[in-house]
């Protein structure tokens, strides 16, 4: 672009010393004009590429960062602990509650009470005071099976209450049956009474 610039300056400077009224002496040597030229064209082609426009970078996107999703705060537990009720066994006082042994001793008063077995074989007898009676006790009577041997019969002593009866009856020819029923020892009752315990079933007299 400069070798294009100096011929037409050099040009416009023979013509502006042709047009003159009368010939002047130079007041510059072919070197000088040379050199503004060059000066000339420098200063020319410096303004061109400032005029030209730079590449500005393009800042860069900011790339969207994923938005955390709320965290889940699980309620406090609660920290009172709830006791359970635990059961009170009969032996201990009873209080109602019929899964362990009668308490005799706080059982109240007692009677006698006869049962007879009419099953023909031997037999276990259970005995079971199902509900509390009026001392508040109730349960097993034994924690193991009386024994009434065949046609015999046997006598307790028993609080007053309501029982269940339970006999598991063994004949000689290894044949096996149980029977079942319901008598209630009652507190007017003073005198004996009797219990039968039959084949099928057990009933009081």
């Amino acid at each position: 672009m400069i070798k294009k610039i100096i011929p037409i300056l050099a040009l416009l400077a023979v013509l502006v010393a042709a047009c003159g009224g009368q010939p002047a002496e130079p007041t510059l040597s072919p070197d000088q004009v040379q050199g503004t030229a060059i000066s000339a064209a420098f200063t020319m082609v410096a303004a061109t590429q400032a005029a030209v426009p730079t590449n500005t970078p393009v800042p860069p996107t900011e790339t969207p960062s994923p938005t955390p999703l709320p965290t889940f705060t699980p309620l406090p537990l609660p920290t009172q602990s709830v006791a359970l009720p635990t059961a009170t066994t009969a032996s201990s006082g009873g209080g109602g509650q019929c899964d362990s042994l009668l308490n005799l001793a706080e059982a109240g008063p007692q009677s006698l009470v006869r049962f007879e077995n009419n099953t023909g074989g031997t037999v276990g007898l259970s005995l079971y005071m199902y509900t509390p009676n009026k001392f508040a006790q109730c349960g097993s009577h034994s924690s193991n099976p009386f024994p009434i041997a065949k046609n015999a019969s046997i006598t307790v002593s028993l609080p007053k209450g309501n029982y269940y009866a339970f006999a598991w009856i063994s004949y000689a020819d290894g044949d096996q049956r149980s029977a079942e029923g319901y008598f209630w020892n009652k507190e007017a009752d003073s005198h004996l009474f009797s219990v039968v315990i039959k084949q099928d079933v057990i009933i009081s007299k």
